[in-house]
């Protein structure tokens, strides 16, 4: 009886423990498509949360200064550096491993698009990007 005992509770840890990771969410340093740059995604309110640039493959460009946002459409944020910016802002979660009703901004085009995002496993993320009905998906893997 005391095996059978230990038995369970051991499987219980173990299955607790998988649950534990499977819940650990969405917060995180993540890597976009292609190992591009890394996006660290935390809390930024009640049930909300954001994500900010926070590394880059090709940090400078071919003068060998650091990237500014020169594609964004306020002509005043031009000069601002990429890292830093926040990409993805105000993600609602609304389920278990999802997240919807906020932003994800675009510095490749400098535009900002309606954006969901869920978890499909503890290391991959589903990040939407859309306009009107016209949406793009990309999958980021975990970092950290």
């Amino acid at each position: 009886m005391k095996k059978l005992v230990r038995g369970l509770t051991f499987m219980a840890a173990i299955g607790m423990s998988g649950t534990a990771s499977a819940n650990s969410g969405v917060i995180g340093i993540w890597e976009t498509v292609e190992g591009k740059s890394h996006v660290q995604i935390s809390s930024c309110g009640e049930n909300k949360y954001c994500g900010e640039l926070i590394w880059l493959k090709e940090p400078n460009t071919e003068k060998g200064e650091p990237k500014t946002d020169i594609n964004n459409q306020d002509e005043k944020l031009r000069n601002r550096p990429i890292i830093g910016i926040q990409l993805l802002n105000g993600l609602e979660k609304t389920g278990p491993n999802e997240w919807d009703d906020g932003t994800i901004y675009n510095p490749e085009d400098g535009n900002t698009y309606s954006s969901e995002m869920r978890l499909i496993d503890t290391d991959q993320l589903q990040v939407e990007g859309c306009v009107l009905f016209i949406c793009k998906e990309q999958i980021w893997t975990r970092k950290k």
